[in-house]
């Protein structure tokens, strides 16, 4: 479903990630560990499109999507979810899961989601899309538990609410692959449990592929198929989690004392 091809990225003479090349497959959640600076969100940002290539390739699907900008690889299925939320704040909860919906059909659609019909404005139909997304929109907000919060507006949520939030959009992106840049960071230990049932529920979708930024090596035993380990901005660890969690040199320059159950 994702490749990525000797992918690098220089910032003047710093080489930040180093000719990695990983394979991810569909009905697989990857894992991708490693130290402060390891180089494991620029490698999202590559993969996205957030940053350009020095050199190297990333391919969705069988096609070669390096030259697209991020907002073309978003249409085409790379769902992405930050470390700090992207929302819009002045908008309710759900037109901010609404105008994920709308975003999607028209992207999709190849129009304006819709809505132009026999070169005239369709108001019936857009009537129509518009409850529709409504409708859609209620029930992923209802299975991120934030149905009671669809009137309130994104920037007056706890930060817990606005992660699940970003997770609401992602649903409604529908993407071929999710990215996930450390989706439980700042949530408190009640809230965590929801957006990691989320994300087991994304992964029970064959059809899919799911990629996580992740520090808490309790919540990476427990969900990863697969664990990549990224340190000075190289590939040096890929596998199973056991094998990759029991190998001497990722424990000791790698994991730390995150495999004894801290953070990493």
């Amino acid at each position: 479903m994702l490749e990525t091809r000797a992918l690098t990225v220089r910032f003047g003479g710093h080489v930040a990630v180093n000719n990695v090349s990983c394979a991810f497959a569909p009905g697989t959640l990857t894992a991708i560990v490693g130290p402060n600076g390891a180089g494991k969100t620029t490698y999202f940002n590559l993969v996205s499109g957030q940053l350009p290539a020095s050199s190297g390739e990333v391919w969705l699907d069988g096609e070669n999507i390096s030259a697209l900008p991020a907002a073309i690889r978003t249409r085409k299925g790379l769902g992405r979810a930050f470390q700090l939320t992207q929302l819009f704040p002045n908008l309710t909860v759900l037109e901010n899961v609404r105008l994920a919906i709308q975003a999607r059909v028209s992207g999709r659609s190849g129009d304006q989601g819709g809505s132009w019909h026999a070169g005239a404005l369709d108001l019936f139909r857009i009537w129509l899309d518009h409850a529709d997304w409504i409708a859609e929109a209620r029930e992923i907000l209802t299975s991120v538990r934030l149905a009671d919060k669809a009137g309130a507006h994104a920037a007056a949520l706890p930060h817990g609410d606005q992660r699940k939030l970003e997770v609401a959009l992602l649903m409604a992106l529908d993407p071929k692959v999710y990215l996930f840049d450390e989706p439980t960071a700042g949530m408190s230990v009640d809230e965590v449990p929801v957006v990691l049932d989320l994300i087991r529920l994304l992964k029970q979708r064959s059809d899919r592929t799911i990629l996580l930024v992740e520090h808490k090596m309790d919540v990476v035993r427990e969900l990863a198929d697969r664990i990549v380990v990224l340190h000075m901005g190289e590939l040096v660890a890929d596998g199973e989690p056991a094998a990759v969690i029991a190998s001497p040199v990722v424990q000791q320059a790698y994991l730390g004392t995150a495999v004894a159950g801290a953070t990493a």
